[in-house]
Formats: C-alpha cells, sequence, structure tokens
C-alpha cells in the first residue's frame, strides 16, 4: 500500500490559542460593532474554536484514518457508500457550503472498513475548499488507500455564497464528479453507479 501521508495535508500555522480571538475582537470593531457588549464578550473565542474545528482536516492525515482497517477479501463487486453528509468551508468567502457525497470503488483484493470512507470525506471537508477539489480529493485518497480498480465520487453542494450574496439563488445545486479507473473507461460501470446513487 505504501505511505498514506496524504501530500495536501499542511502543518500547523504558528499560534496558540487565543490568537484568532484577538484578531477577531479587531474584526468586529472594523465591522462597527463593540466586542465589548455583552452578547459579543465571548463571541471571539467562540468564533476560534468553531474555525479550529472546521478546518481540523488540515491536521489530519490519510494514514491515520484508514489505521490498518485494510482487509484480505475477493470481492468483484461494486462497493457503494451513498449519501455521507459534509459542511465545508468556500475558500473565497469563507462561506459553508453543505451537502451529500456519494463514494463507489471497485476493489482489488483489498476493501477497507466503511466508516473509513466518510472520515476522508471529512478530512477535506474540514478545510477552506472548493467543492470541484474536494471531490477530486476524495476519489485521489481512496485510490491511495485501497488500490481498487476504479473510484467513483459524486458531490452535490449547496453554497452559501451563492444563496446568501451575489445572485443569491436559494435553490440551485451544485454537482461535481470524479472517475478514476473502470469507472472513467467503462461506461456500463459509470452508468450502474450513476443508477444507484440516483435510484
Amino acid at each position: 500500500m505504501g505511505s498514506l501521508k496524504h501530500k495536501a495535508t499542511v502543518e500547523v500555522i504558528p499560534g496558540g490559542t487565543g490568537v484568532i480571538a484577538t484578531h477577531m475582537k479587531d474584526i468586529l470593531g472594523l465591522l462597527g460593532e463593540d466586542a465589548s457588549r455583552e452578547g459579543l464578550q465571548r463571541t471571539p473565542e467562540r468564533y476560534e474554536k468553531a474555525m479550529r474545528y472546521l478546518t481540523s482536516g488540515y491536521h489530519t492525515n490519510l494514514e491515520s484514518i484508514v489505521n490498518r482497517a485494510l482487509f484480505t477479501q475477493k470481492c468483484d463487486e461494486m462497493v457503494v457508500v451513498k449519501g455521507i453528509e459534509f459542511f465545508s468551508l468556500c475558500e473565497h468567502h469563507l462561506l459553508p457550503f453543505y451537502g451529500k457525497v456519494h463514494i463507489a470503488y471497485l476493489p482489488n483484493n483489498k476493501v477497507i472498513g466503511l466508516s473509513k470512507l466518510p472520515r476522508i470525506v471529512d478530512m477535506f471537508a474540514r478545510r477552506m475548499q472548493l467543492q470541484e477539489r474536494l471531490t477530486q480529493q476524495i476519489a485521489e485518497a481512496i485510490t491511495t488507500a485501497v488500490a481498487p480498480r476504479g473510484v467513483a465520487v459524486l458531490c452535490e453542494a449547496q453554497h452559501f455564497c451563492m444563496m446568501m450574496r451575489g445572485v443569491e439563488k436559494q435553490h440551485s445545486a451544485t454537482v461535481t464528479s470524479t472517475m478514476l479507473g473502470s469507472f472513467r473507461k467503462n461506461k456500463a460501470t459509470r452508468d450502474e453507479f450513476l443508477s444507484l446513487v440516483r435510484g
């Protein structure tokens, strides 16, 4: 299987707890708020805690997620996990986008613990993201971890940067997909995946 440390993992940015909160107090003032008023007194600390959680994927790696949960199993059929919920932050406006990820892979004598697939989704979703990149990173990570004959990832999401600002469209959805290996080469395999996740 080789090394599973994914290249997207980054180093921890210097600065202990409280640094983000300190800057947030200044930002509140620049926005015209009084950071000392009752309702906002603890907001900077809450914001820092939330942001550290929402970006915790930077400090997670594929090796620690898989943690030897790969099993030898003769299996020629498609493995599908659909409807994996996720929340992420658009890197352009730091507003949330959210939705569901559908994953399929074709084993090559190895299967991965099913709970590991949502954990891989979370590792990449809990970063500043683009939906297109998120979809691709999930597929590439599963390929690295399992070395299957093919991987398919379909991501359906709604973006607050389109809903709350800009065009302000409340019901639009964005769909992205990445097909690797047999899913890219074989239309019947690809169509089977799409019928399973949309059925």
